[in-house]
């Protein structure tokens, strides 16, 4: 079994290895932080690759998007501040490494002296939305490189079928249950509307765009003064709408309450944090349609609508998908994000009046 170590000398590093220590808590990939001799720090990760089934194919996009990235800074710019840089291998220009053991591997160089917040206020939503927003005007002229690394990741049309399937399948045998009945009255009237974005593309008039797809206000680097540095976390970068940075967002920091809250009066829409995000994002996205900047409000009613749905069938299906915590946490789930689709949709005016008002 190789160790940290050897696998940190299987990279093309500068400097001798001080030692390995574990970095930050993240859910997905197992990181840590290399500490060298040498003008650099580095970060190790191992790649959860029964999530990210295709490794070249991701590391592919993420090498392709900083090369992107770098090659736009100014001249004289500290690039390696602003945009990740990943290590080759010492015998090949691959980024990742496969050990014995089917385990894949990843270095990166550490930007030191950055930091990241899990604070959701205006102040650091305004911050995040331009740091999304300059990431997806960077690479609105990248074309035809990326692939996704999950595919149909945001697909409202994939959903409303996987739910209309566990519907069928009632595997649980929950589909009798009153509240279960309620549910599904309320998400089908809605499902044509919500699968827009699909037929918009279809008949050409929404384009893909390359989209982080996971867009926490954690996955933005800033400096010990609260300037933006970079987005991290690219593994989920890939071409998908623009309502996916801009929906998904707010669908979390927006939401007044966790999204297992069992007091449904705790949850509301979080105007201030919407304006804030948004403000910060229309000032960086300069390369938007007009029908994507119309569609921004919808944005904001899909993910809660999205993610309702997926709790739904995966409660239908008997919990297959999500961890929960007791027999009814799926269906918790399902209501909390209802509530919350309910919320925008109360705002919905104030949030197309908004939008428009700060193109």
């Amino acid at each position: 079994m190789k160790t940290h170590i050897d696998i940190v000398n299987k990279f093309d590093i500068r400097g001798t290895i001080l030692n390995v220590e574990p970095l930050g808590s993240g859910l997905i990939n197992d990181t840590f932080r290399v500490k060298t001799d040498g003008p650099e720090d580095y970060v190790l990760q191992r790649i959860n690759n029964a999530i990210f089934r295709d490794v070249e194919l991701l590391q592919s996009n993420i090498v392709a998007v900083t090369d992107h990235l770098r090659k736009k800074l100014l001249a004289g710019a500290d690039a390696d501040r602003h945009v990740l840089r990943f290590i080759s291998l010492k015998t090949s220009a691959k980024t990742y490494f496969l050990d014995g053991e089917g385990k894949y591997w990843r270095m990166s160089v550490f930007i030191k002296d950055s930091f990241t917040h899990d604070v959701i206020n205006a102040e650091y939503s305004f911050r995040a939305g331009k740091a999304f927003g300059n990431f997806q005007d960077q690479l609105s002229d990248l074309h035809g490189q990326l692939g996704e690394t999950i595919p149909d990741f945001h697909n409202m049309e994939l959903r409303a079928r996987q739910l209309e399937e566990a519907v069928a399948a009632d595997a649980a045998g929950r589909l009798s249950k009153p509240e279960v009945q309620e549910i599904l009255a309320r998400l089908r009237p809605w499902t044509e509307e919500m699968c827009k974005a699909e037929r918009l593309h279809r008949e050409g008039v929404l384009p893909k765009r390359i989209c982080h797809c996971d867009t926490k206000v954690n996955n933005v680097l800033f400096d010990a003064d609260g300037n933006i540095l970079c987005v991290i976390d690219l593994d989920t970068v890939m071409p998908s709408f623009v309502f996916s940075d801009f929906g998904d967002f707010l669908r979390t920091a927006a939401n007044t309450a966790a999204e297992d809250e069992p007091d449904l009066s705790k949850i509301s829409f979080n105007m201030e944090v919407f304006k804030a995000f948004a403000k910060g994002y229309l000032s960086e996205a300069h390369f938007l349609t007009k029908v994507e900047v119309d569609n921004l409000p919808y944005a904001v009613q899909l993910f809660p609508y999205m993610q309702a749905v997926r709790f739904f069938a995966d409660y239908l299906n008997g919990d297959t998908y999500y961890k929960i915590k007791y027999p009814e946490h799926n269906l918790v789930r399902t209501l909390d994000q209802l509530k919350l689709f309910d919320c925008v949709n109360e705002a919905l005016p104030e949030i197309s009046a908004f939008i428009q008002n700060n193109i």
